[in-house]
């Protein structure tokens, strides 16, 4: 078991605080983007505003989550390559089936968990086919990296996309955008991923990928969650309407105007927004420590079916 390597093992050969010196240097680099670029105005720093501020989290956390992997199969050069390819084929994969199989409807962001935890499972499963030992805690930490790229590049798109606003080019926008996003980063695509890993793993033979029922559910259910994690923000609007409507408003928006919110509205529809997201993160964190916690207990009597991912092993 030349290849295996305990967790504690692997981390205990590097330096354990290198995740803590990314994110300082990166945060203290992005500052210094953001000051210059508000100072100069010059339009050719926003690509280097826009890379810093979507990429610092997602690096971060994948730095962080290298030192906890269980084989030294899990080289940085693999977790490089799950993190920008699996990142890239998901967003590109991802924009494909969105635009040609989803159209306007209440059920659109159960499509889009759907279709988007797809790519990233199947990316997964193909960039790291070819691991001789498949751990369930190497899964994991494989999985947190396509999401944690798949993030870090949509991230970039929204941020690009929130600098053109109807009064021009807003600065101030794209800076929010990224602090928003920077923040939700560690508990989105990187933490859904991490838990479909691990279990994608758990259930796999030494030199093939097994679907299971387990595996399916899981899929779903994370979709699921990454659907209503979209949700939020129409529930916590349909929430406050339901609860502090008025006549008038009502009224308003069956002749298709928009009504201005009371300041009574606006501050329930934050906090229902904010409370929300706290209990996706929650509940997603609780199942991932759930399948963390499992990895030494995996059940080698499930019945599986293999996809013909064989390795060169």
């Amino acid at each position: 078991m030349a290849a295996q390597m305990s967790g504690p093992g692997a981390a205990s050969t590097r330096p354990r605080r290198v995740w803590l010196r990314i994110f300082g240097v990166g945060l203290a680099l992005w500052l210094l983007t953001v000051v210059v670029t508000f100072l100069t105005g010059n339009p050719t720093l926003v690509p280097t505003l826009v890379l810093l501020g979507s990429f610092l989290v997602p690096v971060t956390f994948v730095a962080w989550a290298f030192t906890r992997r269980h084989s030294s199969e899990v080289t940085a050069e693999l977790l490089l390559s799950t993190f920008v390819t699996g990142g890239v084929l998901g967003v590109l994969a991802a924009s494909l089936l969105e635009t040609y199989l989803l159209h306007p409807s209440p059920w659109l962001f159960l499509g889009v968990g759907l279709i988007e935890e797809a790519v990233k499972l199947a990316a997964l499963a193909v960039l790291t086919r070819q691991l001789a030992h498949k751990y369930a805690r190497d899964g994991m930490v494989l999985g947190a990296a396509v999401g944690f790229g798949f993030a870090a590049f949509e991230s970039a798109g929204y941020a690009f996309t929130a600098l053109f606003t109807e009064r021009g080019l807003s600065l101030m926008d794209l800076v929010q955008t990224e602090i928003l996003r920077g923040l939700l980063a560690p508990v989105g695509h990187g933490l859904w991923t991490a838990i479909l890993g691990g279990i994608l793993f758990s259930a796999s033979g030494r030199h093939h990928f097994a679907l299971t029922g387990r595996l399916l559910l899981s899929y779903l259910g994370v979709s699921v969650l990454h659907a209503l994690w979209d949700s939020t923000h129409g529930i916590a609007l349909t929430l406050t309407l339901l609860l502090t409507g008025t006549p008038w408003q009502f009224e308003s928006l069956a002749q298709g105007y928009q009504p201005q919110p009371t300041p009574l509205q606006a501050d329930l529809f934050t906090v229902l927004s904010w409370s929300g997201l706290a209990a996706l993160a929650v509940i997603g964190l609780a199942w991932l420590l759930a399948v963390r916690r499992s990895t030494d207990r995996q059940d080698r009597s499930t019945v599986f079916w293999h996809i013909p991912f064989t390795g060169s092993r």
